[in-house]
Formats: structure tokens, sequence, C-alpha cells
């Protein structure tokens, strides 16, 4: 009689044609299961949010993720939400520090930071004073990154009988320092009296001279990508070029971030990271500032692929 047993891998089991037919079906429970294939998870997401925002501003963003990047731990940090933002950006740098170390310790392949307007300059000071942090992208979103100068809703609000001409009087008074919008309030037309009295952009931009300055530049330059996303319908960061390191000039003439002295002076790493091909811009048109993160074009563009 003739033998089909070597079909189903037996051995020295000898076994008629007609059981092979019958046990066919049941190949897959006889033989071994093939390995799953590994993938390494991805990094964890840390959100920081800006100016009168709150975690539940991220819920889209959150839901995207969640769909593209199944699995991945996010965390929107719920610190100085509403009013509270308005604290001094120092505070909000210490408090957000505090609970960004314990995520980061459990991440030794590294976190993302996806840090919205105001919250993009506290991430940067926190890339600058944390000498241990592991950020793999460090995106920006719509961060007045060189600072702002512009008439806003939230300007009116805050300080109402004020123009932006005039508005230096107030942001670089020790008073006004202890706002956060004027600890990046950045009037083109009094350079001097920003650089003496910021006490906040201007340190993190090595524009002023302190203790601190070379192992700030240290620390930021271990971030392993640096994304600016940023665009001209914005409608609140002002010029919206500094979304992208780009500022005015005392003529209001914006230039951009290769012709800053920021830069050109490599002052907290620029030209480094530049250098280094690890500076990602991707600007946007269509998108006013509210609608950053609830956009998915803008996700799938400029977000997504640096989430690894």
């Amino acid at each position: 009689r003739k033998s089909c047993g070597s079909m189903l891998g037996l051995g020295g089991q000898r076994l008629p044609c007609a059981w092979v037919l019958l046990l066919l079906p049941f190949l897959p429970l006889l033989l071994p299961a093939a390995p799953a294939p590994h993938r390494a998870a991805y990094k964890p997401v840390i959100v920081v949010h800006g100016l009168f925002d709150s975690s539940y501003s991220f819920r889209h963003l959150l839901e995207y993720i969640n769909e593209t990047h199944p699995g991945t731990v996010v965390t929107v940090l719920d610190l100085f939400d509403g009013r509270e933002s308005l604290r001094p950006l120092w505070e909000q740098v210490q408090g957000f520090r505090e609970a960004v170390v314990p995520i980061m310790a459990k991440a030794p392949e590294g976190v993302h930071l996806i840090c919205y307007s105001q919250g993009g300059l506290v991430c940067r000071a926190l890339l600058s004073v944390m000498d241990d942090h592991n950020v793999d992208s460090f995106i920006s979103l719509s961060s007045p990154q060189m600072g702002q100068y512009g008439d806003t809703d939230y300007l009116k609000w805050l300080f109402p009988t004020s123009m932006r001409s005039n508005l230096y009087r107030i942001c670089y008074s020790p008073w006004g320092q202890e706002f956060s919008i004027c600890n990046y309030w950045h009037d083109p037309h009094h350079d001097d009296l920003y650089l003496n009295a910021s006490s906040f952009l201007a340190l993190i931009n090595g524009e002023r001279d302190h203790p601190n300055a070379t192992a700030w530049r240290k620390n930021f330059l271990r971030v392993g990508r640096l994304v600016l996303i940023g665009g001209p319908d914005d409608g609140v960061i002002t010029p919206w070029q500094s979304s992208f390191f780009g500022f005015y000039d005392a003529n209001e003439t914006v230039l951009e971030m290769e012709e800053q002295l920021v830069y050109l002076r490599d002052s907290f790493g620029l030209k480094t990271l530049l250098a280094r091909g690890a500076i990602v811009r991707c600007p946007m048109a269509g998108i006013s500032h509210t609608t950053w993160h609830s956009n998915r074009t803008l996700y799938d563009t400029c977000i997504e692929p640096w989430l690894s």
C-alpha cells in the first residue's frame, strides 16, 4: 500500500494516503507554530499644552496616536491648566520637570515630546536644564520659539490698555516678567531692554551670558531630532516664522533661522543640530492656531513619521 506519512513529517510512521487527506484540515494544529514577528514597542509620548489649555484639548491627537501606533503610552501632562498657564515659565519648567523624570526613567529607549504653543518653550527649557534627558524627537507644534511680537486676543484680555508697540514697558519690568507671556515677549525695537530684562527667552537662547550656558547647550544637543511645525495662517504666533526660529529685525523684516544671531553663533546648538541633519521643518498652510493638534492631515504629515 502506498504510504504518505512523510508528507506529515511523522518520521517512521507510515499512514495510508486516505488518512492524510482526512488529517489535512488539522495540519496547523499538528505542526509547530511559526514564531510571531517581533516588533519593538513604540516609545512613550509626552504632551505639553499651551497657554490657557488643558489636557482635554488633545483628545483628537490622542485618538490619532492610538490608531496609528497602538499600544503607545501617551501622557498628556495635566499641569498649569487654564489661567495657571500664566505662571512664570521657570516655575512651569520645574513642575513639568518633576512630572517627566519618572516617565523618562521607565523608558530606557527614550521618549518623544509633543509640545504645543507656549508649551514648546517650556519643553525647550526642559531639554536645556535636564542633563540626563532621553528625548528622541522634540516636536514643537506652532510654538513661538524666537518669541512673540503681535497683538492677539490673549494679549488684549491680559493687558487691555496696551498696544503691541508699548507692551515692552510692562513686559520688561520685574512685575511683567511674572507673566508667562512676557517671558517670551520679544520687541525688535527694544532689543537692549529685551536682553537685559528677559528672564527666560534670552537665557534659553543663550543671548545673555549666564553660568549655565555651556551645560544647557550640551544638554539641548542630547535631543535626537527637532521637528518644527507652523504655518502662515496660524493667526496667533507673530511672526509665524517664529515657529521655525525666524524673527523680525528692527525694520520688522523677517529673518529666517539661518540669519539669526543665535544660529550664527550656535549659542544653544541650532547650527550643530542642522549640520547633524537633526532639524525637520514642516510648514503647513490653512491651519489656525487652535486646530494644530486636531488636524489629521497635519498629524499624518508632520507628527506620525517621527513617533518611532
